[in-house]
């Protein structure tokens, strides 16, 4: 089985490295590899301990990043490693001022190896999931405390099937797993390992400090004026279609809409669907810059830059979340933190908070644009459904001081 991990990574590299060629995204992650180590090299002082988070991508380093801000407020002098996986956590928060932030290198003997020489790591922080061989092997011999955290298991997971005596002997070298639920500490218990906690979901704990803290975002208060505003977060042309009927049945309403994706054949599709009243926030800030007066008839918003969705829900009055029509629903607690009520997709039967949000009236899901009328209507006269969803989010946070102290 190690031999197929092995040739498993090596193929994948492969893959990626030819679709480079024409890819931007797969560019950036070979290219982000490249003169990897030279580059930690000249960054970080191998002499000093650092603590290591590594996240798959920007989803976990928001909901990691509780602990992180945490341990450093509560140890100003300790160093931060962030690695990712992913460009699109990486490009992101690459300038992130609280630690030096690389690429991962590929899972190897000999990567592992040298990079745990230059960083020097005193604990490593995994969150959520990604779970590599010979980095977690390599921390084990030497004896370095390696947490998970925010963890979730599933049945259907190799670690828990006849066959997976290697991806339950990865698990083997985690100091603590510190879980969402207790399915996910029963299915661990399972296979032997008890050394866990059900410490919740440090996002909640995220989603949370965002809301208290919202950041004034003077273009959309330009915008929105007075209007009641629906803000459609990490959409998909599946979502688009859907929601391209709202504009005209709700003339009152304004509506953001921000992609997952803006490459510019999307933004394009975007402003098909909305042929009329649609204009981009580029071109917005840019008319105010200039002193000019946006056309007053403009009610769709697109967004075309990344980064600004957490701080868009503090003006919206419903959210619409993306995703449920191809792998999976995005983020909906950001929106329930700011007492949005969320509509979302089918797709959303593995995110536990989606199901909990419907069951007391803070969500419903829709497959159709009948079903996305009824929803959305049912929001505007529902005003329990705010404050249920905001109620869902500040009973859920806490995760991350039980964290903290089990690890500091």
């Amino acid at each position: 089985m190690l031999l197929l991990y092995i040739l498993g990574i090596r193929l994948y590299n492969l893959i990626i490295s030819i679709f480079a060629l024409f890819n931007n995204k797969a560019k950036l992650f070979i290219n982000g590899r490249k003169n990897l180590f030279q580059e930690i090299k000249n960054q970080v002082d191998s002499n000093q301990k650092h603590i290591w988070f590594h996240f798959a991508s920007l989803g976990e380093f928001e909901q990691g990043r509780p602990v992180l801000e945490k341990l450093k407020a509560v140890y100003p002098e300790k160093k931060i490693v962030v690695t990712f996986f992913s460009p699109s956590g990486y490009e992101i928060r690459k300038n992130y001022a609280l630690a030096d932030v690389f690429y991962l290198p590929i899972d190897t003997a000999q990567n592992a190896k040298r990079f745990l020489n230059l960083i020097n790591p005193e604990m490593a922080i995994f969150t959520k999931y990604e779970f590599w061989h010979f980095y977690f092997k390599e921390l084990n011999t030497r004896k370095i405390p390696l947490y998970v955290i925010s963890g979730i298991f599933r049945p259907s997971q190799a670690f828990f099937k006849w066959y997976g005596g290697f991806y339950r002997n990865i698990l083997k070298s985690v100091t603590y797993f510190f879980v969402q639920n207790e399915e996910s500490k029963i299915l661990l218990n399972s296979i032997g390992l008890n050394n866990t906690v059900v410490s919740g979901d440090t996002r909640f704990d995220r989603v949370y400090e965002n809301a208290q803290t919202p950041r004034s975002l003077p273009e959309i208060e330009n915008f929105i004026g007075d209007s009641p505003v629906l803000v459609c977060g990490s959409t998909w042309p599946e979502d688009e279609k859907l929601l391209s009927i709202l504009p005209e049945k709700y003339p009152e309403w304004k509506f953001i809409i921000a992609p997952h994706e803006i490459h510019q054949s999307h933004i394009e599709n975007i402003e098909k669907q909305f042929p009329v009243g649609s204009m981009r926030f580029s071109v917005l800030a840019s008319l105010l810059k200039a002193g000019n007066t946006p056309i007053a008839n403009v009610q769709v918003l697109i967004i075309d830059n990344i980064g600004m969705l957490s701080s868009l829900y503090r003006y919206g009055k419903v959210a619409y979340i993306g995703g449920g029509f191809g792998a999976g629903i995005h983020n909906t607690l950001e929106a329930a933190a700011f007492g949005l009520p969320v509509i979302f997709g089918p797709k959303y039967d593995k995110f536990q908070e989606a199901k909990d949000l419907i069951v007391i009236g803070a969500a419903q899901n829709i497959s159709s644009a009948d079903e996305l009328l009824n929803a959305f209507d049912s929001f505007l006269k529902n005003d329990q459904a705010a404050n249920a969803a905001k109620k869902y989010v500040e009973d859920k946070k806490g995760a991350t001081e039980i964290i903290l102290h089990q690890i500091s």
